[in-house]
């Protein structure tokens, strides 16, 4: 099926405040962060279902870029960290980029700021393209490459790629953002458990 990941970036400086955001976020729409009553079921090794502690939220974060923040939490999944990422853009002032990768064929790449989306590039190929009805929500390369701080130039090149795979090796090169990393990965990749820490993050009264 080829590979899949998600993961969250926040423009921001400071670490306390993006986690204070997260924080909000959980109180505010824990659902979206699989923290509501409902979903405090998880399931170990040997089958057995035990109760989650929905008053803790977990969050994997890298600092190896100055300008921005990078998050890693079980709920991103292509489609659900854009959901996450609109939210939370609500509750900063800088952008928020969720990343989607899904089976090495779809390469999502959408900033949110205000609570809006504000540009979307999709790296993929035609055929993908059509087969799965995918179209920007908002094509505007001109914002994107602001955000990101990179030149014309290489925007230009970014934007004309269709390989995902290409297109998120080229965004590392021009950013050095954690693109290819997932939480469940943390456990299995010793570069991964270099980058990102474990914050566990109480969100009792």
């Amino acid at each position: 099926m080829g590979r899949s990941f998600a993961n969250l970036h926040m423009k921001s400086d400071s670490l306390e405040k993006s986690i204070e955001a997260f924080r909000a976020l959980a109180t505010q729409n824990p659902d979206l962060l699989g923290l509501s009553d409902e979903d405090q079921r998880d399931t170990d090794i040997t089958g057995t279902h035990h109760e989650s502690d929905k008053d803790k939220l977990v969050l994997y974060i890298s600092e190896n870029n100055e300008k921005w923040v990078s998050v890693l939490h079980d709920y991103f999944v292509w489609g659900t960290v854009k959901r996450i990422g609109k939210s939370l853009s609500r509750l900063v002032a800088e952008p928020v980029m969720t990343v989607g990768f899904i089976h090495d064929e779809i390469f999502e790449l959408s900033v949110f700021q205000k609570g809006e989306i504000q540009a979307e590039r999709i790296f993929c190929e035609e055929w993908t393209r059509s087969e799965y009805g995918l179209q920007e929500e908002r094509l505007h390369d001109d914002y994107l490459r602001e955000a990101l701080d990179i030149p014309q130039e290489e925007m230009d090149v970014l934007a004309s790629m269709a390989s995902p795979a290409q297109a998120a090796d080229k965004l590392i090169e021009l950013t050095g953002l954690s693109i290819w990393s997932d939480w469940e990965w943390v456990p299995h990749e010793a570069e991964l458990r270099d980058r990102f820490a474990k914050h566990e993050i109480s969100l009792a009264d």
